[in-house]
């Protein structure tokens, strides 16, 4: 047989550490405190279970300190650039400040989300930030009970503070610039259409409200079939844009990148008739400029946003009104 390495036991700990195996067991569950045993034997049992290479659980860990540095973020998804450079900032500004990142994709599954806080507050995070949570008061009901700290990013709550983006401000630039280009482009100054996201979402209703100050500046009458807003997903705004073929100048404000995939498969199926058609989106890629017919998006100032949402932590406010960071417009 090969001369293979013994997997170090609490029974081998508890030797080396002079104490009982249940002892042992308490210290590297995390129940020692409840057992009435001393910290020393704690400390004692967490050094010798490191150095004997023994996989000591989260929860033990945090004996070492009197604070866990752990703090949570839930974000509704990966695929997206936007909420995938909110969580590579966040890891890197929390490293920065000698704090331990824990990022969960949540998938805009209330659930799902209230299952994440549970767990991160159950491994003793010292702050929750939701980010773009659907129901963000019952996350920091829940931390507020739990006495974690709770924040709101992307998507305001009201019993906690929230920094999110101006979106109605940047909605009525981002819709003055559709409109600029399709005057000068294509001699059209109809109403614009707007693509994506559900009314009743905070971030969308402001946009809606910013497209529609753009519109009343121009005195531009909005009809009510053109505020298409059914849905986030490609496939929805593709399906809303089919049986839509212009006969004629026409503009776009798409809400979202992953809208505008929809976007985008409409327009490549008009043939001759795309060249009637100019459109932005609320959201950034950089792979934007090469889009025909994409005059301009807007991009979320996320570096902002993050440091305005740490400068929060620890921070005793009643205030709980949204703290609004202005975004950038992109021009093409």
């Amino acid at each position: 047989m090969g001369n293979e390495t013994k997997r170090t036991t609490i029974y081998d700990i508890a030797v080396l550490a002079q104490a009982s195996p249940s002892a042992v067991s308490a210290v590297l569950n995390g129940s020692w405190q409840k057992r009435r045993l001393s910290k020393s034997l704690a400390e004692r049992v967490l050094r010798i279970a490191e150095q004997e290479g023994y996989a000591v659980n989260a929860q033990a860990s945090l004996l070492r300190r009197e604070r866990s540095h752990i703090i949570g973020m839930i974000v509704p998804k990966y695929d997206n650039r936007y909420f995938g450079h909110i969580a590579e900032q966040f890891e890197a500004m929390a490293r920065d400040r000698n704090l331990f990142p824990v990022v969960t994709c949540t998938q805009r599954d209330p659930e799902l989300e209230f299952e994440a806080a549970k767990e991160l507050v159950s491994y003793q995070a010292e702050c929750l930030i939701s980010t773009g949570a659907t129901d963000p008061d019952r996350i920091s009901a829940f931390c507020k009970a739990s006495g974690v700290q709770s924040i709101n990013l992307d998507l305001p709550g009201t019993l906690a503070p929230s920094v999110i983006s101006d979106n109605y401000s940047a909605a009525r630039d981002l819709t003055h610039l559709i409109m600029d280009r399709c005057a000068s482009d294509l001699g059209w100054t109809g109403p614009l259409r707007f693509v994506g996201g559900r009314r009743e979402d905070h971030n969308t209703s402001a946009r809606i409200a910013g497209f529609e100050a753009a519109h009343a500046d121009r005195g531009i009458a909005i009809p009510e079939d053109h505020i298409m807003a059914q849905g986030y997903s490609a496939q929805t705004a593709r399906l809303l844009l089919d049986d839509f073929t212009p006969d004629g100048p026409t503009g776009l404000f798409v809400n979202s990148t992953i809208s505008l995939e929809g976007v985008v498969q409409w327009h490549a199926g008009l043939g001759e008739a795309r060249t009637f058609v100019r459109y932005g989106c609320f959201d950034f890629d950089p792979f934007g400029s090469f889009l025909p017919g994409n005059v301009g998006m807007v991009e979320q100032d996320v570096g902002q946003m993050l440091k305005r949402a740490f400068e929060l932590i620890g921070v005793k406010t009643g205030a709980k009104e949204a703290t609004l960071v202005p975004c950038r417009l992109v021009k093409f």
